[in-house]
Order: structure tokens, then sequence, then C-alpha cells
């Protein structure tokens, strides 16, 4: 089964070609430049210097959520693009469960996390199966204050390896905590989408592919403009005469 996976969650952006557990081709760019001047660019020159077509991908697949909402409408609407003419069905992953992929291998437990700003981090914990074929997971992704998950991780009591862009900010934090966690190496820390296709190869074996309609982003949270458009109407709630 090839598998063709995008990601563009967060600053980082890569594409990856699989074909069932094998990485054949994998283009990834962490420059600043714009997903949506770079994504398909990359693409394209990915799938040509490997002389794959479009019509022999099998499965789209793409980082839903959570992450930046721009950089997830990019990569779902891409998705979307290349999975509709052909009829392909479609998988939409965790991004949190995708960046735990590259680090699953040590066996220690797996602690993904993106700056979500405002004293937060998006955040999701796992663990790789006794049968290393697998991920157990071990906490939702969530929204969670650095706080909180300090804590939960204090009554874990196990060696944590932190993956993803928000791994930094996070391993200082628990760090001054006293708690015993790891940075994941810099060249596995951020996002790519070689986690993406080993997602969506989890998703095909338990028959939860969708298709081009069904395929959208999960953003865990409500948009910056959307909070404040709720307090604004809170605040005039509050405001009228009783």
């Amino acid at each position: 089964m090839k598998i063709l996976a995008l990601e563009t969650s967060a600053t980082a952006c890569s594409v990856a070609l699989c074909e069932d557990e094998r990485l054949l081709a994998q283009n990834f760019e962490h420059c600043g430049l714009t997903h949506s001047r770079t994504l398909m660019p990359m693409l394209e020159g990915m799938l040509d210097m490997a002389g794959v077509p479009l019509s022999e991908v099998d499965v789209i697949a793409v980082a839903a959520g959570p992450g930046s909402f721009t950089g997830l409408r990019i990569g779902v609407s891409a998705a979307k693009g290349l999975a509709w003419p052909g009829d392909k069905p479609c998988a939409g992953v965790s991004t949190l469960e995708a960046m735990a992929w590259t680090v699953a291998h040590t066996g220690l437990e797996v602690c993904s996390v993106m700056d979500a700003r405002r004293h937060q981090v998006y955040n999701g914990r796992f663990v790789l199966a006794p049968d290393g074929k697998s991920l157990l997971r071990l906490a939702p992704d969530r929204a969670i204050a650095l706080s909180d998950l300090a804590e939960e991780l204090k009554k874990e009591g196990k060696t944590q390896i932190l993956v993803g862009d928000g791994a930094d900010l996070c391993y200082t934090t628990l760090k001054e905590q006293g708690l015993d966690v790891v940075l994941a190496p810099p060249h596995l820390r951020n996002q790519t989408a070689w986690g993406v296709a080993r997602c969506a190869l989890e998703q095909a074996r338990a028959g939860q592919l969708t298709d081009a309609r069904g395929l959208t982003p999960s953003y865990h949270r409500l948009s910056q403009a959307e909070r404040e458009r709720l307090a604004r109407e809170q605040a005039a709630q509050a405001a009228k005469p009783k």
C-alpha cells in the first residue's frame, strides 16, 4: 500500500511517500517559508524524483490536528484536492500521535507537545506496544496547561521523552520541577510526514479510512477570533439591564 502523507501543522513542512512501513521518499523544510508556497512544489518534486505518479498512490494522509489553524487548513485542503479526482481513500491523523512514532523505538513513554500559547500546550502521551507494531495511547489529545501536565507526569513517575515544537519549552519547565524528562534528538524533534504515513497505515489496517468529503481538521479549541467573539457576546450579555 502506497501512502502519500502531508505535514503542515506547525512551522516545519514535510511530505512523504511510504509503502507500508517502508519510507520511499521524503521532503522536509524548516526555513520559515509559508506552507502555501512550499507544500505543492515539495510534493511534486518528491513524486517526480521517486518516479511514482499520483495515480499509483493508494491513500492520501494528512496531519489533521491539533496545530496551527492556518497550517491545518492548508494541509487538509491540499489532501482533499489530491484525493478527490481519483476518489482516493484518506486518513486524517492526530498530529501528536504522528510525532510519537518518530521516537517510539526508544521504549520510553512519549510526551508529544506543541506550543498552543496562552500558557498551554497541545499534548498527547503514548508508548510503543509490547509487539513493537503499534502505539498505546496513555492520554487523549488535548490543550492542557503546563502546570497540569507537570502534575500528571509527577503522578506517572516515569521517564518521558519530549517531542514536538513545544519540547524545548516543556523541558525547561518540567526540569525545574524535578521531573525526569529527556529531549528527543534535534533531527527527530519536529513533526514529519513519515509519522503521518505510519498513523495512516494503522487506520487502513483497522478499516478507519475516510474519503475527501469526510476529511476535516481537528483544532481541539476555538480560534482566537472565535474566542474574542464569544467574549464580546458574553460581555454584552452581562451589561444588559436585569
